[in-house]
């Protein structure tokens, strides 16, 4: 189980890659989440909040309200809401990208998980190869993703250790 925020939502749907988010069983995003990968996303025009709207309707991705709960920096009302709902849940995992959330989520007790983790993660359970973890990576960064330099190195060198562990 796992609790999203919606850039990770935004950027694997842009890709053709939200079904990855399967691995972890039960997705779970706020109803604040919905509003602005979904709602505001198909007022736009967006692609992919229909590719979030869909998994929603399948209901593979949960959507709850929740009540905000206080935290000790300034967060986007989404961050604010999907800590909050991981709180509520006792999910100790959160889907949070932005590093205020990440830095949040750590004071909260919360394991902050980013996008890179999904991709870490399905490459280790086989879900995905070495190939489309870096093909995904690459459209991701092209959809506008924003990763520091090292971290994609880093990213990269931790996805062939796991295909090395493989090997092993």
């Amino acid at each position: 189980m796992i609790v999203s925020n919606a850039t990770p939502l935004i950027y694997l749907a842009k890709v053709g890659k939200l079904e990855l988010l399967k691995i972890f069983g039960e997705v779970y995003i706020p109803e604040e989440v919905k509003v602005e990968v979904v709602d505001k996303g198909k007022a736009l025009g967006k692609p992919d909040s229909y590719a979030i709207e869909k998994a929603i309707k399948e209901g593979w991705i949960k959507v709850l309200k929740v009540e905000p709960i206080d935290i000790p920096i300034k967060l986007h009302s989404g961050e604010v809401a999907v800590l909050s709902l991981a709180k509520k849940l006792g999910i100790k995992d959160v889907l949070v990208d932005e590093k205020p959330a990440r830095f949040a989520a750590k004071l909260l007790n919360l394991k902050p998980r980013g996008t890179l983790f999904v991709l870490l993660k399905a490459l280790k359970e086989e879900v995905i190869d070495f190939d489309e973890f870096i093909d995904t990576l690459n459209e991701m960064v092209g959809q506008g993703f924003r990763l520091k330099e090292e971290i994609v190195i880093e990213a990269i060198k931790e996805a062939k250790r796991v295909i090395n562990r493989k090997k092993d």
